[in-house]
């Protein structure tokens, strides 16, 4: 479109440069006629358009002018109306912890608060050293007669007859020699001593041996609380024994066996072998105390 109208100006500047001289011809003839110029005639009717022209010459672009000046600040306009409220922005991260801060001085001792209830026990404290031991008391008063005490006569002591050497093992030695069973708590039939009171008892026995070696064990109620070992061969004599001091209740039965096939007990005319025991203090209400207090016999031990 921009082309078609360059070219119809074009076409215009052409009609208007031959109408003039046009009319230039017919003056001229008109003064060689006439002699005087006349008056300028009304403007002829628009002529029809006429045909495109050639297309003109492409020129190239021109260089890029020089950047103006600044234009001086004008005056500040007035303040505009509040804008309305953004949005709520994303949360930041979370900052490095501050420095510490100083120390503050005291603040005023406050009012004392009432007591807190009590706590629960502690655990008992480790065991203190012993103390010192303190002077000795005085005497004090005589106590009352007490009740009449048990008879003594607790207490056995047998022997073995030269026909029963060398006993069975595992089961009770024969002591078929009675040198003291006073209240016959010492059984002949079952070859043991049968514990009629509670009490503390020393049980002694003393064993000659001779062509084989030995095992003993003095057994309570099945259950083997001393034992003894001799290692003798051959002809040779020796002697085993052994004293022990035991806890027992009544019906306890205390009896001595050999272990095994080392069964060496031997007797005769020049040689025993014997068994004894006896109650060294019975549990009654006395010997409690004595046992309690750790006297014997009325003495501090």
């Amino acid at each position: 479109l921009s082309w078609l109208c360059e070219q119809t100006v074009d076409l215009l500047i052409i009609q208007s440069c031959l109408l003039s001289i046009s009319l230039s011809q017919e003056l001229k003839k008109g003064e060689s006629q006439n002699g005087t110029k006349g008056e300028r005639g009304e403007p002829g009717i628009e002529g029809p358009t006429g045909s495109p022209g050639l297309v003109g010459a492409q020129y190239l672009k021109g260089d890029k002018g020089d950047k103006g000046e600044c234009g001086t600040f004008g005056e500040r306009g007035l303040k505009g109306d509040r804008g309305d409220p953004g949005l709520p922005g994303i949360q930041g991260q979370v900052g490095l912890p501050g420095v510490d801060g100083m120390q503050g001085s005291p603040g005023v001792v406050g009012d004392q608060g009432d007591p807190g209830p009590p706590g629960a026990q502690g655990e008992p404290g480790a065991r203190g050293l012993p103390g010192r031991q303190g002077g000795r008391g005085m005497f004090g008063p005589k106590g009352d007669r007490g009740s009449p005490g048990m008879r003594g006569e607790r207490a056995f002591s047998v022997g073995l007859s030269p026909s029963k050497s060398f006993p069975p093992s595992g089961f009770p030695v024969r002591f078929d020699k009675v040198f003291y069973n006073g209240e016959n708590h010492y059984n002949s039939s079952s070859n043991s001593f049968t514990c009629a009171h509670g009490g503390v008892y020393m049980f002694s026995y003393h064993i000659t041996v001779r062509n084989k070696p030995l095992r003993a064990a003095l057994v309570v109620n099945g259950v083997r609380k001393v034992r003894t070992r001799d290692s003798l061969y051959g002809q040779d004599i020796d002697q085993a024994s052994s004293l022990v001091l035991l806890q027992l209740a009544a019906g306890d039965q205390v009896w001595l066996e050999t272990l095994r096939d080392w069964n060496g007990v031997y007797a005769s005319s020049d040689d025993d072998s014997t068994f004894s025991g006896f109650l060294l203090y019975a549990d009654n209400v006395f010997g409690e105390s004595l046992a309690t207090s750790g006297k014997v016999g009325g003495l501090e031990g």
